[in-house]
């Protein structure tokens, strides 16, 4: 055998270059662990849950809202509907009222004319045709102002009322035994639209 091959045999092996790597990795303390594949999936899905969690609350949070805003809404409509309605109602009775007080002479002077006809026509009875045509024209008006909801209200023998009443003079010795402050002649009916009197009755108190 020759020198060459000698000396091929008796040179060491070389360990291959990965194999130290392969060792310090396994001696290494700092060494991260192998990552197990089905831990991160159970933190994949837990994250995702979570992110679910947040995404209910923030749309239970937008709903509340929402709901909140709707029932103010609501509310405020409400609140709207009943004013709007009240001052329709008001401004309905204004007009009414209006309506009647420039009705009301018109029914004064009938009433005055049915009066002196009655007188003119007591030798002929009640069947004078324009007697009757008078008659009738009032209370075509008087049915009208009732459809209105205006009403005609003659407070005889009732206390005077200031609110409801206007004196117009007085009796020193009532007739009939009237106590005092009693009404005891009306000179023109009063009118009144539910509890708003239009005009007071003018009348003669019991002093």
């Amino acid at each position: 055998m020759t020198d060459s091959h000698q000396a091929l045999e008796q040179k060491p092996e070389q360990p291959s270059s990965d194999q130290p790597v392969a060792d310090e990795l396994q001696r290494s303390p700092d060494a991260p662990a192998p990552v197990d594949g089905s831990s991160a999936g159970k933190q994949d899905e837990a994250a995702e849950v979570e992110g679910d969690l947040d995404e209910l609350v923030k749309v239970g949070a937008q709903r509340d809202e929402y709901l909140a805003l709707a029932q103010r809404t609501q509310a405020d409509f409400e609140n709207y509907r009943k004013r709007v309605a009240r001052e329709s109602a008001l401004a309905q009775e204004r007009g009414v009222v209006k309506l009647a007080k420039e009705l009301l002479p018109a029914l004064d002077n009938l009433d005055r004319a049915i009066g002196d006809f009655a007188t003119a026509a007591a030798g002929r009875g009640e069947d004078d045709p324009l007697l009757q045509g008078v008659r009738l024209v009032r209370c075509e008006f008087a049915d009208a102002l009732a459809r209105l909801g205006i009403e005609s209200f003659s407070p005889a023998g009732e206390t005077f009322d200031p609110s409801m009443h206007e004196a117009m003079a007085s009796a020193p010795q009532p007739p009939d035994g009237a106590s005092s402050g009693t009404v005891v002649e009306v000179y023109q009916p009063g009118y009144r639209l539910g509890e708003h009197v239009i005009r007071p009755a003018r009348v003669v108190v019991a002093a």
